[in-house]
């Protein structure tokens, strides 16, 4: 499945990449235009390797990738329009956030790094700390200052890398307001997460990806409905899995049940229906509910579904 927009930001054609017989990312097509779009998927489907291709960073063993028109791959001056906060911690921990981010304006060239990272620790909201070494910074902190020197020269096109990991609650919703309204200025945000929520509080496209390959693409509530439409299994613990099971047998959304030992196995194809019903259900044949709860609410057991689907 491709998402193609024409005159994208971002846009890779037929993109593969392989490590000698390990294949990372496997010919893979999509476009990017401006607003916030999701790379979701497990740890290790690629989206890492698909991100540094996007960078520059590696070159394709295949295919082709742009950014806004050019080819990123040993390309530096294309890094004027682009930002990237990597996954890898990559601070200096003798630095404050001030000074990573003057850093990387100095290495931008900018007219006055000084007044460009105030702004962009400002952004990330790390003024109270930003001349503290960040070798004593929490993990949430340093996050903010890599966010911070990426936003130093004022990008076009920002790449983050799992750029929530270690933020608090309170950290991460300021983090998704600063990137929603930069995105309502125009500008093209491409971010990755492993975290199902995190794309859908921030993202209102995403792309999927599974070993390696593009397995969905498109507006997050379109995809989000093929993960909630899916077949679901539950485990159920009561006072009588037998009398439950038979109860259960009845009902038109359920399509399968086996009994194990003090378990009861239950396959629905309506996730809403059956969790509204069961405790009625339970509570008309007399049986005290122990326990339920989803047996493959995975990201990589939904994933699989939309690989099949």
């Amino acid at each position: 499945m491709t998402t193609e927009l024409a005159g994208a930001p971002i846009d890779v054609r037929n993109v593969s990449r392989w490590y000698g017989d390990v294949v990372a990312v496997n010919d893979i097509s999509f476009s990017v235009g401006p607003g916030i779009t999701g790379l979701l998927g497990p740890n290790g489907a690629g989206k890492s390797t698909l991100l540094h291709m996007i960078s520059g960073f590696l070159r394709p063993s295949a295919g082709t990738v742009e950014v806004h028109g050019e080819a990123p791959w040993r390309n530096p001056s294309l890094f004027r329009r682009v930002g990237l906060v990597p996954e890898r911690e990559a601070v200096y921990s003798f630095l404050g956030a001030r000074g990573l981010a003057r850093a990387s304006a100095c290495l931008h060239g900018l007219a006055d790094p000084d007044e460009a990272a105030a702004r962009a620790v400002s952004l990330v909201e790390l003024e109270d700390a930003q001349d503290r070494p960040m070798g004593g910074y929490s993990k949430g902190m340093r996050q903010r200052a890599k966010i911070a020197a990426a936003l130093v020269h004022d990008p076009e096109v920002l790449i983050l890398d799992e750029p929530f990991n270690g933020t608090d609650p309170r950290q991460r919703l300021q983090l998704m307001e600063m990137l929603r309204r930069r995105a309502a200025e125009g500008r093209t945000i491409l971010f990755s997460s492993h975290i199902l929520e995190e794309v859908e509080r921030l993202a209102e496209n995403v792309l999927v990806i599974v070993n390696g390959r593009l397995a969905a693409s498109g507006h997050f509530h379109q995809i989000r409905r093929l993960m909630t439409d899916r077949p679901h299994a539950f485990e159920l613990r009561s006072s009588d899995n037998r009398a439950l099971a038979a109860a259960l047998v009845g009902l038109p959304h359920v399509s399968a049940i086996q009994l194990h030992d003090g378990r009861l196995d239950v396959r629905t194809s309506d996730f809403g229906a059956f969790t509204a019903q069961i405790a009625r259900t339970a509570r008309d044949c007399s049986v005290t509910l122990h326990e339920l709860r989803p047996a493959d609410e995975s990201l990589e057991s939904v994933f699989s579904y939309l690989v099949g689907s």
